[in-house]
């Protein structure tokens, strides 16, 4: 039969992940070339009337470097003609060898010279001088850009020293002059634009007063820098089509490490999405990289956490608690009265740096999501929109590249999760990816089995995919299953994953779906049930919906032995939830299986045990051949950003009385083997079994 269809099912997305960066080549040729006619820097200037442009077309239009019409002439005694004087004889001299003028000239230029004239209290000196020798170091920048194309590679000091210059904190004239200085260098050098960008971009952790303030000078905000930074990088991206490409490599390889601060990362993150607001071009791959990072952070957090035991998972959580009822105090200082506090043992250190490190990661995590979660809603406001459809084809893209294919990712998905339920055609979106992905067969088998993971957990968790879509999941799910088993029958000796992961991967899926959504595979039941009441449910005549049960049966009595190889824990709990609904009755097959070896069935370079005892495998020990209880979208537990996905999953419930006939159910054979086997063996707590 075919299989059912979903309503739109929508292909997987193939956008590539971020692009790897490839040399580039200089934008501009040699300066000559450009200024059409060679002129002598006595007549180079920034005045537009009077400055030659390129004029190749391939390139881009004419360029202009006037932000607003800006210009100074003198200051005090020394003219601009003067100050150019003395930058062209300093070049000169460099030229031939002689870089005391040169040195001085770098000096100047950097802005340190002019800060430490602030500081200087001598009584004789001008009160005015502080004032007109930094009104001379915007001179000097106007006048220097009249010498861009004598900047080249000979200069490399010069031009360093500019770019080193602390122009964030300064006043907005010199702002406005300092990028138009970058323009003009860049115009004249185009070898460097990546020197250009990178100073800006490297300035994009900064967020406290302290990273870009000026003795002496007014205290700039935090906003009005962004503001600066912004602007300089749309300038150079509208004159200079090769931006882009090297911004997006320079935007990957000047991230944050993982291990650096929350700080740090939350002030990147936000200046990269101040990029994408007016970079169209850019936003496909900001994202990519931001989501990229933020999985890695994800991975690293769970398996530090997963490495640790119930005492530092304690301190972890206590340590996020002081951090929220402190406001999250500035973190150096944080880190600094932390340290004084760490005892000199070294055992107790590396605790405290563990516990540190998780709990780093944990805010990161959590920050960078709140901050995602806030950038994507306003696009679902209608979440049958283009504009929502478009959105979430996005998330689609980022969960098929560079989620679905990462282990251990906790948090990150739940971005997906969350919108994805905005709407049945998201919902339909997510879960036809998820199927496309599940049964492509080119696809590596991990991936199959991990979309299959995905989509069960979606239709389980998912406290908004309502009833209709649960089953109609369950029927596809069930169809593919009943193709695998056909083709995998003919040549099944046994239970064996690795020969028949996907098969058990997807029977695994409809276990988990059934302990979660058994309610709405319901077509009917009798008068007695209470639906608010779960208990009323136990031991009574339940109609199902057609082929679920046939479904079950057929694969669960196969050859291939699906409870042998599904998770432990939630076999359990599907026996337990399948006897008392009298769905079907498993416990003689669980009891048979405990007897069954799956080593005799394995196959490959293991089966005859010889590798796995030289890895110290214990050959009667079957959990390393059985299914893990992996399962994305289990409860969200990240403490600030938790609010946005809080009504979205549904909680396991507990159904009183489940367990209450569980030892009557027990065989003689195992009764004989003792009272203490048999609990070890077969007792499961409710809210443990799968929750977990």
């Amino acid at each position: 039969m075919p299989p059912p269809a979903m309503t739109s099912a929508t292909p997987q997305l193939t956008r590539a992940t971020v692009k790897a960066a490839t040399p580039l080549k200089p934008i501009l040729k040699s300066s000559s070339a450009l200024l059409g006619t060679r002129r002598t820097s006595d007549d180079a200037g920034l005045d537009d009337d009077n400055m030659d442009y390129p004029q190749n077309p391939r390139k881009r239009q004419r360029v202009e470097f006037d932000l607003h019409n800006i210009e100074i002439h003198e200051i005090g005694a020394r003219s601009v003609e003067e100050i150019k004087q003395e930058i062209k004889k300093a070049l000169d001299r460099h030229d031939q060898g002689d870089d005391e003028d040169y040195d001085m000239l770098k000096d100047t230029l950097s802005g340190k010279q002019i800060s430490s004239y602030d500081d200087d209290e001598d009584e004789d000196v001008d009160p005015t001088l502080p004032a007109k020798r930094r009104q001379e170091l915007k001179v000097y920048l106007v006048s220097l850009a009249s010498f861009s194309p004598r900047l080249g590679r000979s200069c490399d000091g010069l031009v360093k020293s500019v770019l080193q210059c602390q122009w964030l904190g300064r006043d907005e004239q010199f702002a406005k002059i300092y990028v138009q200085f970058l323009a003009a260098l860049v115009s004249a050098q185009g070898a460097r634009l990546t020197q250009v960008l990178s100073s800006i971009v490297e300035r994009f952790t900064d967020s406290r007063p302290s990273d870009w303030a000026v003795p002496n000078y007014p205290t700039v905000s935090k906003d009005a820098v962004m503001e600066r930074l912004h602007v300089a990088l749309r300038y150079l991206l509208q004159l200079f089509p090769s931006t882009k490409p090297v911004l997006e490599h320079l935007m990957g390889t000047k991230y944050p490490f993982h291990d650096e601060s929350k700080r740090m990362h939350m002030a990147y993150v936000d200046n990269l999405l101040r990029i994408r607001s007016y970079s169209p071009d850019l936003r496909a791959e900001i994202m990519d990289l931001i989501v990229s990072r933020l999985v890695k952070i994800d991975v690293e957090m769970q398996m530090d956490l997963d490495d640790m035991d119930d005492r530092l998972a304690a301190m972890v959580a206590m340590a996020l608690k002081s951090s929220r009822e402190n406001g999250n105090q500035d973190e150096e200082d944080s880190d600094e009265s932390d340290a004084e506090s760490v005892d000199s043992d070294e055992s107790e250190e590396n605790e405290y740096t563990r516990v540190k490190t998780a709990k780093e990661n944990i805010e990161k995590m959590d920050s960078v999501l709140d901050t995602l979660f806030d950038l994507y809603t306003p696009s679902f406001a209608d979440p049958d929109s283009d504009e929502a459809l478009e959105a979430f084809e996005d998330l689609l893209s980022e969960f098929s590249n560079l989620i679905l294919p990462t282990i251990k990712s906790r948090h990150t998905q739940f971005l997906i999760f969350h919108f994805g339920q905005r709407s049945e055609r998201l919902m339909d979106a997510f879960c036809g990816t998820c199927i496309n992905i599940a049964f492509e067969s080119q696809r590596p088998l991990i991936l199959q089995q991990a979309a299959s993971s995905y989509l069960a957990s979606f239709v389980a968790r998912g406290a908004h995919v309502p009833g209709h879509i649960v089953v109609k999941i369950f029927e596809v799910l069930g169809y593919h299953l009943d193709q695998m088993r056909s083709l995998y029958e003919t040549s099944c000796r046994g239970p064996d994953v690795r020969r028949y992961a996907p098969f058990y991967a997807l029977m695994q899926a409809l276990l988990y779906i059934f302990c979660f959504r058994w309610q709405d595979l319901i077509k009917s039941v009798p008068d007695e049930v209470d639906k608010d009441d779960l208990s009323t449910y136990l031991d009574q005549e339940i109609e199902w919906e057609a082929e679920i049960k046939d479904i079950m049966r057929r694969n669960i009595y196969s050859k291939l032995n699906p409870l042998k190889i599904c998770s432990p824990v939630i076999v359990e709990q599907f026996a337990k939830l399948a006897h008392r609904f009298r769905f079907m009755y498993v416990y003689p097959l669980i009891e048979s299986n405990k007897r069954l070896r799956l080593s005799q069935f394995s196959s490959g370079a293991y089966s005859s045990g010889g590798g796995l005892r030289d890895m110290s495998f214990d050959m009667n020990d079957d959990s390393w051949q059985q299914l893990g209880s992996f399962f994305p979208f289990d409860p969200y537990q990240l403490p600030v950003s938790k609010r946005w996905v809080e009504q979205d999953y549904l909680q396991w419930q507990p159904i009183p009385g489940l367990d209450q006939d569980e030892r009557d159910e027990d065989s003689d054979d195992e009764q004989e083997e003792g009272e203490e086997e048999v609990e070890e063996d077969t007792a499961t707590d409710d809210e443990a079994g799968v929750d977990e």
